[in-house]
């Protein structure tokens, strides 16, 4: 009598009972955090603080058991499924009929991302309080730009604030400089959910005021329960408005378009998603795909590493999301109240003091395209996507490449061709403050390609830079480019110093 298995089972021992452990594990898994974030409530004695941690512990609570089903049944895409969006999903905006008339801008709303810290490029507090260009930081090139926008066309747009619990208090106090602008400025936080104790599966604060750093801001998908939430929304709608515009508080090229606001009144489309051409600085970017017939977002973190390649290549995947975005507010106050939102769950595992291991969940504001009835993308112009991320961006911005026009950063129609140059600072002026000390002033860069900068590095004022620079200096040695310096085409590496006198 033999006791080998068959081919069947060999190929399948214990698919149904790993499977069956996996739900009976998520299953307890749920019930232990459901008990953990009923003993967080109950410590809250005000009632309607009480209520409010309530409601974002259930959206919480739902997020989990979301990422629990995903991960014992695995959600992958079919990637046989996954296509390039139809030429009705993504609309060419030099198709799109110009607008001067600005009827709709009273029933607008601009809404900034301003839930991230500076501690990228070293700075201490909100973001948006870098200052990016001539002595202005982000938060006021963008009320300026409302301000213009505002007395331009005699209109009343108000200007919102998504603040995390990192960036409230710093950005209210920033915001009372703007009392005496023509701005109604609007401000609410997105949840505060805990982090979650990657070996337990459980929430890692024990108090609802216990360390800060056992909770984090959930990701900008939070913005459509958040703003139903805070009041926001109902107030905003009472108010007449019918369309926002969301975008990231660090995106320069992110201003109001009255030509895509014209089209998405014009399409009767609930939401309308900015794209932009890819170059190969942007192939982690988020992209729009057409999954089953509808229009998607798909992000890095959802592509399986077999297919991470064919994800990247400019080929196949030819635009990426900017997360400038057009959304009904009726259809944002839809879809919250019937809970049809069903955010694809991006994992985040961070690592806090003594090596202890979390999770954070998050979701992504523009994932909820396919839940908003006629959603699409505009391909619009590169000028619309213009980040900070690090201060090789600065860099770019602070430089004669660009002008500022109310707020607005124009290129500057002096360059020959309208593309952004390749810069790559080292690690020398990561830092803002390390960046700033090592400029005597911005180099002229007009007719600059590529700049790459490794080590001890300093540029005296006027330098200009062409074509294809490269500046090395080597471990233990310094360079000082001289003042009205000329570099084109140049390697320079070694050590060079300027030496007073």
């Amino acid at each position: 009598m033999s006791l080998k298995p068959n081919e069947k089972e060999r190929k399948h021992p214990h698919t149904l009972s790993t499977l069956s452990f996996q739900s009976a594990s998520s299953g307890i898994a749920a019930k232990a955090m459901r008990t953990e974030l009923n003993k967080l409530t109950a410590a809250i004695l005000d009632a309607k603080a009480r209520k409010a941690f309530q409601t974002e512990m259930d959206n919480f609570y739902m997020l989990f058991t979301r990422y629990l089903s995903e991960k014992a049944k695995g959600t992958k895409l079919d990637w046989d499924k996954v296509n390039e969006p139809s030429p009705e999903q993504i609309i060419n905006y030099s198709s799109l009929s110009r607008c001067e008339n600005p009827q709709h801008l009273n029933k607008l709303a601009v809404l900034k991302l301003n839930g991230g810290l500076g501690t990228t490029m070293g700075c201490i507090g909100p973001k948006s309080a870098i200052e990016v260009r001539d002595g202005m930081t982000f938060l006021d090139l963008s009320v300026r730009q409302i301000e213009y926008l505002n007395n331009r066309y005699n209109v009343s747009v108000p200007f919102i604030l998504m603040n995390s619990f990192n960036t409230d208090e710093d950005t209210m106090r920033i915001i009372q400089k703007y009392g005496s602008h023509k701005i109604n400025i609007l401000t609410f936080n997105q949840s505060r959910y805990p982090r979650i104790n990657k070996e337990s599966l459980l929430p890692m604060p024990r108090s609802p005021a216990g360390d800060i750093s056992q909770w984090y801001p959930p990701g900008h998908g939070d913005l459509f329960e958040s703003m139903a939430n805070s009041g926001i929304l109902d107030r905003l709608i009472a108010d007449g408005k019918e369309y926002l515009f969301v975008s990231n508080v660090d995106n320069l090229g992110a201003v109001v378009d009255l030509n895509i606001l014209q089209h998405m009144v014009d399409s009767d489309a609930e939401f309308v998603m900015e794209v932009t051409d890819k170059t190969k600085a942007d192939i982690k970017g988020g992209t729009l795909i057409d999954y089953e017939g509808t229009v998607r977002l798909l992000e890095v973190a959802q592509v399986s590493p077999e297919h991470m390649e064919d994800f990247k290549s400019i080929k196949k995947f030819k635009i990426f999301n900017t997360n400038n975005l057009w959304i009904n507010l009726k259809a944002i106050k839809r879809v919250t109240e019937e809970k049809e939102l069903n955010l694809d769950v991006i994992v985040n595992t961070k690592t806090l003091e003594y090596d202890k291991k979390v999770i954070q969940l998050e979701t992504a504001v523009g994932a909820g395209i396919k839940h908003f009835k006629n959603a699409h993308g505009v391909n619009v112009p590169r000028s619309r996507f213009l980040p900070v991320k690090s201060t090789s961006d600065l860099f770019l911005v602070t430089s004669d490449l660009y002008s500022l026009n109310h707020g607005e950063l124009m290129m500057n129609p002096k360059r020959l061709f309208q593309t952004v140059p390749l810069v790559k600072l080292g690690d020398e002026f990561k830092k803002v403050s390390n960046f700033m000390s090592r400029f005597e002033s911005p180099p002229y860069i007009l007719e600059l390609d590529h700049l790459t900068v490794t080590g001890d590095v300093t540029f005296g004022a006027g330098v200009q830079l062409k074509g294809t620079v490269i500046i090395v200096a080597t471990m233990g040695h310094r360079i000082d480019i001289p003042p009205n310096s000329l570099l084109e085409n140049k390697v320079v590496s070694g050590n060079l110093r300027i030496l007073e006198h």
